[in-house]
């Protein structure tokens, strides 16, 4: 038989049937392609960021930040992004992306069970439909004639909308399955590597070595400032002015004196 034939002899229950296959393809398909590109990416961006967080953690965030477009390179360049941050920070800013991106991985599922749902209920209505027209024409009185030979016909004919809600419904049910899986195999990768770059956080921070440096020079600068200042308050005092009585005259009238005497 043809498949329109096929179609048209299913009954009215074919035509949401249809829509709800298209519906099925168009998000297996675009489920496909964005596992596919996930699959075959996402080893390499995390053993990337990983080694390079062993030696330096500004080429570890170039790294994340250039795998932007993929769920892993998101995950792990969001704690990698702050600015500063202690080890619960980094740990909550993992969690949070985590259960984002694991959230847009799980995208048409809800589509796809409601075909899964669907589809049986919508072939088995075709069917009751089907048999509800045909035996409307049965007589008594007819049965074990001629007359009724078309019956059966009709009958095997309102079978056809069951099978096909039943074929569309396993079809969706195996790739639902599958992205399922695939969304399982993700949260363990998220995990393992999320639980990594948390360890490498936790032994080496990136600012541990900043804020020694920084300590450091900060002493040394004070034990070579300090003796100046001191010196400063000690050697620039003015000198105190010697007193008038000084530079006059201590004996103003000792020349008269000497005048008289002689």
């Amino acid at each position: 038989m043809d498949i329109l034939d096929l179609f048209n002899k299913g009954g009215p229950a074919m035509w949401p049937l249809l829509v709800l296959s298209v519906l099925s393809v168009s998000v297996i398909f675009e489920r496909l392609w964005f596992w596919l590109r996930i699959l075959m990416q996402e080893k390499e961006i995390v053993e990337r960021v990983l080694d390079a967080a062993t030696e330096n953690w500004e080429i570890a965030t170039e790294i994340a930040e250039r795998a932007t477009d993929q769920p892993v390179g998101r995950f792990l360049y969001a704690p990698l992004r702050l600015q500063r941050g202690d080890a619960e920070t980094f740990r909550l800013a993992l969690e949070s992306t985590a259960a984002e991106e694991v959230a847009g991985m799980r995208r048409g599922e809800k589509l796809l069970e409601s075909v899964i749902a669907l589809s049986p209920l919508l072939g088995l209505l075709g069917t009751v439909l089907g048999l509800i027209q045909s035996l409307r024409s049965i007589r008594i009185g007819d049965l074990g004639t001629e007359s009724t030979a078309g019956v059966t016909t009709g009958i095997g004919e309102s079978l056809i909308s069951t099978a096909a809600g039943l074929i569309v419904a396993i079809a969706t049910l195996v790739f639902y399955r599958l992205f399922q899986s695939f969304v399982v195999n993700q949260v363990k990768v998220f995990n393992k590597a999320g639980n990594d770059l948390e360890l490498l956080y936790r032994q080496s921070p990136p600012d541990a070595h900043k804020s020694t440096s920084g300590i450091a020079r900060d002493t040394s600068r004070e034990s070579f400032n300090s003796p100046r200042k001191r010196g400063k308050s000690k050697f620039t005092q003015t000198p105190e002015s010697p007193p008038e009585n000084t530079a006059q005259n201590p004996n103003p009238n000792s020349a008269q004196e000497l005048e008289n005497e002689s």
